[in-house]
């Protein structure tokens, strides 16, 4: 049966920070249609803690900006994306302060914390550990007041319409209902954020399922980088709780790692010690745990000696969190575990969110411009998500045709198995295409993810269709993490322990079958 149709200007896929900016941007030129599978505050930008990285500090300079987040990559940030973020922050910034975000002060100062890999003091944060959620609050309530925005929640994007060589709109089912619908628009923005519910430890929420990537890929969009997952360092683990991240801030206020034996074993790893990079955190962890001769293995987070007083006022989310589980982060060692965390990969675009699809953009971290690198500055993605949603819109806008009487075909369906194992698919990428890699376990998880797409039905329901993209998002990690013969950033692997300049100073673009490094 033909599905419903109807049309808007543009369709903007998820609602995080990327989604918002975007949707705001766009509706000073034509109608904004922002379609979210769950309610409008569930996204990955509700839950980041760290805070917004800047150079807005007296002490600051959007160079130093640049040139950290340039080491942080190692070796493969786009130079030009890297400017375009450190640059134009500061006035996304401003904007979101006109706005109404509350960020902490001291008086009437902005008051900034400083992370690893951060030469200066340059993190805002809003009320303590809550900032994402501050952001999405000040940024909905903005796009709730602009009229030409509305708001489509509980429905899900199955796929982007592509009747002919440009992308025209995208498939929409809601739970429940058996039809879709399609809905016509000159573009199409990808801001439905990250993937790492392929994981099975992760700190994102249930939406990140990776629909975005997955759906540009089949609408046959390059992918970039998808090797380069940040796992982050410390997230609870605890049974029964999920893996809630505990934020970097806590070891730049002075936190300490400890292993089953209570030494603290950072120095041993690194000269900056718990301060170290993301990677270089998460894999002493992991090596920690496996060397340990406890049962089960652990590593802690040792608060102890900090200002309890402190604590508490700087971190709430995080000390509430803890005490629902009989933690006093004051008082307690806090087991925590690497869990993957942010994806520096996507959707290949420029500057302007453009995908080699004629009508397709993305932005946040469904795309992926290269500012990033192999492995992401700490509180540079929110900025990244602010900066290149507006962007991206201001490209977009540019789209803008006449509405036109297009007669819509019944939508066709990809096919795949119906009953993915996913509980099973989340611990192979745990165990073959986490933190620290093989190309044997590479090769073992490709065979099992080539099995099960080639053991198809057609998808019909959301639950369904996520599974489809949680296995095209393994496939595609597993593709790009096998063919990259060295160890870069997050992407570690013990048979090419070194970096590979000569080989592999590029980035990885999978098109369709094939992958090259560019």
């Amino acid at each position: 049966m033909d599905s419903p149709q109807t049309e808007t200007d543009f369709v903007v896929i998820g609602a995080g920070i990327a989604g918002l900016r975007a949707a705001i941007e766009l509706a000073s030129t034509g109608r904004v249609l922002v379609v979210t599978k769950q309610e409008l505050t569930e996204s990955n930008t509700q839950y980041a803690q760290g805070g917004i990285a800047v150079a807005l500090s007296d002490e600051d300079e959007v160079g130093l900006h640049l040139q950290d987040t340039i080491n942080a990559g190692d070796g493969l940030v786009n130079a030009a994306a890297a400017k375009v973020l450190v640059e134009e922050g500061p006035e996304r910034i401003q904007e979101l302060i006109d706005w109404g975000t509350q960020f902490d002060r001291d008086g009437t100062k902005l008051t900034f914390t400083r992370e690893a890999a951060h030469s200066r003091s340059r993190i805002l944060h809003a009320h303590g550990d809550s900032t994402g959620r501050e952001l999405g609050r000040a940024l909905a309530a903005k796009a709730q007041t602009v009229a030409n925005i509305r708001f489509s929640e509980f429905e899900f994007s199955a796929a982007l319409w592509k009747p002919h060589e440009r992308v025209e709109g995208v498939v929409l089912i809601r739970d429940g209902q058996p039809e879709r619908r399609i809905i016509g628009a000159s573009a199409v923005l990808l801001a439905s954020g990250g993937a790492g519910q392929v994981y099975s430890d992760t700190t994102n929420p249930t939406v990140a399922t990776g629909d975005g990537i997955a759906m540009a890929y089949r609408a046959g969009a390059a992918i970039s980088d998808m090797e380069f997952f940040q796992f982050h360092p410390t997230a609870l683990s605890v049974a029964g709780a999920p893996r809630f991240l505990l934020s970097e801030a806590l070891r730049g206020e002075g936190a300490f790692l400890r292993n089953s034996d209570l030494r603290r074993f950072m120095p041993e790893y690194h000269q900056a010690a718990e301060l170290a990079p993301r990677d270089v955190v998460a894999r002493a962890i992991v090596h920690e745990l496996e060397k340990s001769k406890a049962q089960p293995a652990v590593v802690y987070l040792d608060m102890r000696h900090l200002d309890a007083a402190h604590l508490r006022k700087r971190f709430p989310r995080i000390y509430e969190t803890c005490a629902q589980y009989n933690l006093d982060i004051t008082k307690d060692l806090i087991p925590v575990r690497p869990a993957a965390h942010y994806l520096m990969g996507g959707v290949k675009t420029d500057l302007d969110g453009r995908s080699n699809v004629p009508g397709l953009y993305a932005a946040g971290e469904a795309a992926c411009t290269g500012v990033h690198g192999a492995n992401r500055l700490a509180s540079n993605s929110l900025l990244e998500g602010l900066v290149f949603g507006a962007r991206a819109a201001q490209a977009m806008r540019k789209e803008l045709r006449e509405a036109r009487d297009v007669q819509v075909p019944a939508v066709e369906t990809t096919e795949v198995q119906r009953e993915i194992p996913v509980s099973e698919l989340k611990k192979l990428m745990w165990s073959k295409a986490g933190v620290i890699r093989t190309g044997a376990g590479l090769e073992q998880a490709l065979d099992k993810i080539t099995r099960w797409q080639s053991e198809s039905t057609p998808p019909s329901s959301r639950r369904e269709i996520e599974n489809m993209n949680l296995l095209t998002i393994a496939h595609l990690i597993c593709r790009s993490a096998h063919a990259r013969h060295e160890s870069r950033g997050a992407h570690y692997r013990t048979d090419f322990p070194k970096r590979d300049d000569k080989r592999f100073l590029k980035h990885s673009v999978i098109r369709g079958e094939e992958i090259s490094f560019q």
